[in-house]
């Protein structure tokens, strides 16, 4: 896209970089679906809870992600990621084409905006109109669009997508869709679910009119049906057996959590209730399913949920991460753990804050109703997976109502509802790819204390990440373009076009 060496490296050991006709379209389906979503389950643990106080790296000084320790090899590692899997769909979409395989054009489409979607909310201004042309002796030096530009060429593909599923097309090989068994309506339900999360997204810069197309799409669910319920999670089965494996089924617990990355104070301050006298008195039902204790009693001999200090300094390490929670192995590091592209739960969640800011009629009533949806199906789905923990975990229904009625989530009770919404459906994100990242950048909230140990970006949170040096090198006038127009430098300090920073700033 920026550089196009060899056209974005080759496609991991995939041989997917053929000619059209080469080989079916239904070839690429299963690499795109499998291979992405575990590329979503590392992305999540490795960059997005790092970066956004789920868990720091203090068990150790060979990972500084959390003090945003981050540079070139990692920002082309991550663009090449992205750009690599869509250049894929983009490939399925012309091989579907050839061959009248409708279905996949659908699938292809949506699968192209959900990979370009996390490009550009990662760059900034990328490539789209004019990008992944050098396959077909096309330019090797696009453009940049701007955001608002990728947006809504984003817009319009979902929309194309959404009339190819319309026609109901048959999916041949339903056996190869670990997601939805083929159905054309539940890819539908996804293609509108990512419409609003996008919508959402850039709901802040008001010359793009979101509040009119969330408007048709609520009120036309014939024509954009979207996800009704956890059934239609866009989430991938594993059946365990190789290659139908999760990221993590080979990954133990000292590797995945307990010799590093640990559970942050802030997710512990956002989850657990503790009284006057410093007790803890109340979790969230969630917890105990993606956290554990750490067992050690001779850190931890009152047996409390602990966090470490995201970002802190060198010398304050060693206290910092004493005692501290880890994430829980017992249920991500299973060969059969499912992962989700998005949810219900997050649906439910733009509703509510599109209703509350009036973007959707229904007003605060119609916001508690689907905050209270929203909060109530993570949970559910997250209880599905308790029975995997060390000590088993069960969520009942009144355990539910209880959360909601806590000092944690209660609708009545709280003040700023939005930072309500926007704190839960934080903790909704939970092992969502980057999203939660994102909606930081977008929402500011929750309100994060940036530790004294980030110097490498100068105490700033990373509000993206940088063009890589071959980019600069490669396709520098275009490249520079895109800066100028976002208003900053090829750093992690300049703000991208949808962000509450920018919008604030009048960029």
């Amino acid at each position: 896209m920026l550089a196009c060496t060899s056209d974005f490296e080759d496609i991991n050991t995939n041989p997917n970089r053929t000619n059209v006709g080469d080989i079916k379209a239904s070839g690429m389906f299963e690499p795109l679906l499998y291979n992405g979503i575990n590329a979503w389950q590392y992305y999540t643990w490795y960059w997005n809870n790092e970066l956004i106080q789920f868990t720091a790296f203090t068990g150790g000084g060979t990972r500084q992600e959390h003090r945003y320790f981050i540079g070139d090899q990692n920002w082309q590692s991550v663009w090449n990621t992205y750009a690599r899997y869509t250049n894929n769909a983009l490939h399925m979409y012309d091989l579907s084409v050839e061959q009248n395989d409708r279905s996949l054009q659908a699938v292809a489409l949506t699968l192209k905006v959900l990979y370009m979607s996390n490009l550009t909310d990662m760059f900034g201004d990328v490539p789209y109109s004019e990008a992944f042309q050098a396959r077909e002796g096309g330019t090797t030096a696009p453009k940049l669009d701007s955001q608002k530009e990728v947006y809504q060429q984003m817009f319009a593909d979902l929309e194309t997508a959404n009339v190819l599923y319309a026609e109901a097309p048959i999916f041949v090989k339903p056996a190869l869709d670990g997601m939805y068994g083929g159905s054309m309506e539940q890819w539908r339900k996804f293609n509108n679910a990512l419409y609003l999360r996008l919508l959402c997204r850039v709901s802040g810069r008001e010359e793009m009119n979101t509040a009119t197309k969330m408007t048709e799409i609520v009120n036309n669910p014939t024509l954009y049906p979207v996800f009704e319920s956890n059934a239609d999670n866009a989430t991938v089965k594993f059946s365990g057996a190789d290659p139908y494996r999760s990221q993590f089924a080979n990954t133990n617990e000292n590797e995945f959590t307990s010799s590093g990355r640990k559970l942050t104070e802030q997710l512990i301050k956002m989850t657990v209730l503790t009284d006057a006298f410093g007790n803890q008195t109340y979790e969230d039902p969630r917890l105990a399913i993606y956290g554990k204790k750490n067992p050690n009693y001779l850190v931890n001999g009152v047996n409390v949920w602990k966090g470490t200090i995201a970002g802190c300094t060198e010398t304050e390490q060693s206290t910092a991460d004493a005692g501290t929670s880890w994430l829980n192995a017992a249920v991500f590091c299973r060969a059969e753990m499912p992962a989700s592209y998005m949810d219900y739960a997050e649906v439910q969640f733009i509703l509510a804050e599109a209703a509350l800011k009036g973007h959707i009629s229904g007003g605060e009533p119609a916001a508690k109703q689907y905050y209270e949806n929203a909060v109530t199906a993570s949970i559910e789905k997250w209880a599905e997976l308790g029975a995997f923990s060390e000590t088993p975990v069960e969520v009942s229904t009144e355990n539910i109502e209880d959360f909601l009625a806590s000092e944690l989530a209660s609708w009545d009770n709280a003040t700023n509802k939005r930072e309500l919404i926007a704190n839960q459906k934080f903790l909704a994100l939970f092992w969502i790819g980057m999203e939660a990242y994102h909606e930081y950048r977008r929402t500011g909230y929750p309100e994060l204390t940036i530790g004294q140990g980030t110097v490498f970006n100068d105490y700033i949170l990373p509000t993206r990440f940088a063009y890589p040096n071959t980019t600069m090198a490669t396709n520098y006038a275009n490249a520079q373009e895109a800066l100028t127009r976002m208003g900053g430098e090829n750093n992690m300090k300049t703000p991208v076009w949808w962000s509450k920073q920018a919008i604030e700033s009048g960029n």
